[in-house]
């Protein structure tokens, strides 16, 4: 098969496409023909070395890659011959082998992909959107209350929380970088998108929100941005609004740091910051990570989420790297063989 490696941590560059051996399923395993596979920021960090949030640096060389969708071809001993044919979406976990043209990975990982959904909008959801059921999970139920303002919402993530706080009734302000993306923010339903690469963008946001809701300010910021204009999105929060952290890619990925609050900050400011990521969102899905995989297939499958995709083929991983480490992408990026 053909699949993306990754001989040496470095630039993106370094990924290179081969063919190498199939992969073999292993007992209580599936080979998936893939047609998807998702590419992470974090993918991008991890391919310079950076250990993330895995227990040891990546044992070279590896194919990168964590999700992927297509249709099962084999099976290893003790799979449920139910599988063999279907299309399905799995999040790979720790195990890497997407960027690829075969994965494996255990039955357990596996959803069918309902119909109306194609294997790139799959891995969109099985990845993106089961992190923003993961985020909702910490706001205690969006409606017509609440003022939702979305830094990066052309991004995957961003795209489907301003459908979602949308849907809910709430009022939603997303920020994105450059004329084209705010464009799509505001197809994609948002009461206000606006530029956060110019200066003035706080106060376009406050006079929206003094003629438009009565000056009032955000009751939630989703933050994955950081840097100064996550500052300056929280300084738009209301007393009693929530800032919810999940990214930092505004201050850099790989040497960046979340914005973080000292308790006399926030308590002057009558506001709460939360980290949403990792151990916490885990325990607060009840330990879990399929019931948010549920959940996201079935929003989308109903049509009330519909993720943004932006396709590159397998052989130009290392673009679309690049595409995704210099804020060239808008929604989820996937590759495919």
């Amino acid at each position: 098969m053909h699949a993306i490696r990754l001989h040496a941590f470095g630039p993106a560059e370094n990924l290179t496409y081969e063919q190498i051996e199939d992969p073999l399923p292993g007992p209580g395993q599936v080979r998936i023909a893939v047609a998807a596979a998702g590419v992470h920021l974090l993918d991008t960090a991890l391919r310079g070395g950076m250990r993330g949030p895995y227990p040891a640096v990546i044992e070279l060389p590896t194919v990168p890659g964590r999700e992927v969708a297509g249709t099962v071809e084999s099976l290893g001993a003790g799979a449920d011959p139910g599988w063999l044919g279907k299309r399905v979406v799995a999040h790979l976990g720790m195990a890497p082998g997407g960027y690829a043209e075969l994965a494996v990975t255990d039955t357990a990982r596996l959803h069918e992909i309902p119909a109306g959904l194609d294997e790139a909008e799959a891995v969109a959801m099985i990845g993106t959107g089961r992190t923003t059921m993961g985020i909702l999970q910490f706001t205690d139920g969006l409606g017509p209350a609440d003022i939702v303002l979305v830094p990066a919402a052309a991004g995957g993530i961003g795209t489907l929380l301003v459908q979602y706080a949308k849907n809910a009734g709430a009022v939603v302000i997303g920020l994105a970088g450059g004329p084209a993306k705010t464009t799509r923010v505001a197809e994609n339903g948002a009461d206000l998108a606006v530029d956060y690469t110019l200066p003035d963008w706080p106060v376009q946001v406050r006079d929206h929100l003094r003629d438009h809701h009565g000056g009032r300010g955000a009751t939630i910021v989703f933050d994955s941005v950081g840097g100064e204009a996550g500052r300056a999105a929280v300084d738009l929060l209301a007393k009693g609004g929530k800032h919810l952290v999940f990214g930092w890619s505004g201050s850099g990925l790989h040497d960046g740091a979340p914005l973080t609050f000292t308790d006399e900050e926030l308590a002057e400011r009558g506001i709460t910051s939360e980290s949403v990521l990792g151990p916490v969102m885990l325990q607060k899905a009840g330990g879990d990570m399929r019931v948010l995989e549920e959940r996201s297939l079935a929003e989308a499958a109903s049509g009330r989420l519909r993720p943004a995709v932006q396709r590159f083929p397998l052989a130009e991983a290392a673009r679309a790297h690049r595409a995704l480490e210099t804020r060239g992408t808008v929604g989820k990026v996937v590759l495919e063989p």
